[in-house]
């Protein structure tokens, strides 16, 4: 269970606390100034530094410290609930799906700003349509932050993306493959702590313009 984690201090202890029984989690530290390491490590987490500074990093990192055969991704910062992982990962660990994406469901005020779910739905679309030209069209309505692979087939596809491009490059490199792609239902919740991404315009057009330079890439 990988938890990409830049200044979470706030969100730790309730994220790592609903931890399903069974998921090992490795926090994956982004250059915290918090105390979010020390935090994590006293709740029992394995943490991992992760450099140079971006989100692909963080996921890199955690990736080649984990070492179960099926691996989970979810953000650190407690708007999205651990309890739902099983129900995530089931589709993976039965064999019928090779990666599952959480597609967010907004509970709570605030939890998903406008700006941020119009991005997403774009970027959505226009996943379906590059995929369908690879002749693996994804069914995907959300390339959220909730993903569940097998470790082993995820490093071989060979990410390059270190920055919020990382998640678009793996469902891109995943249809190349060949893999069975699709989505399960996961609460969206308002998140604790200030926002790096989602909640900030500025945020979120730097993730869109992360993942334009994969898409042309």
């Amino acid at each position: 269970m990988i938890l990409p984690c830049l200044d979470e201090v706030e969100a730790l202890p309730w994220v790592l606390g609903r931890m399903p029984a069974g998921f090992r989690p490795i926090v994956a530290d982004n250059g915290s100034a918090d105390g979010s390491p020390e935090i994590a490590a006293g709740l029992g987490a394995v943490v991992v530094p992760a450099a140079p500074r971006g989100y692909g990093a963080a996921c890199h990192a955690g990736l080649t410290a984990a070492s179960a055969a099926v691996v989970c991704v979810m953000d650190a910062d407690a708007s999205l609930d651990p309890r739902e992982l099983p129900a995530v990962a089931a589709p993976v660990l039965a064999g019928e799906l090779d990666l599952v994406l959480g597609r967010r469901r907004a509970r709570g005020r605030g939890a998903w700003p406008a700006h941020a779910r119009a991005a997403n739905a774009l970027l959505a679309a226009e996943l379906r349509r590059r995929t369908a030209r690879l002749g693996n069209r994804a069914a995907l309505h959300d390339l959220g932050p909730v993903r569940v692979f097998r470790r082993d087939a995820m490093l071989r596809l060979g990410l390059a993306d270190r920055r919020f491009g990382y998640p678009l490059e793996t469902v891109l490199k995943a249809a190349a493959a060949g893999w069975r792609i699709g989505e399960v239902d996961v609460g969206y919740l308002p998140r604790r702590g200030r926002s790096k991404v989602t909640g900030t315009v500025r945020g979120t057009l730097r993730a869109v313009r992360d993942m334009r330079r994969v898409l042309a890439a």
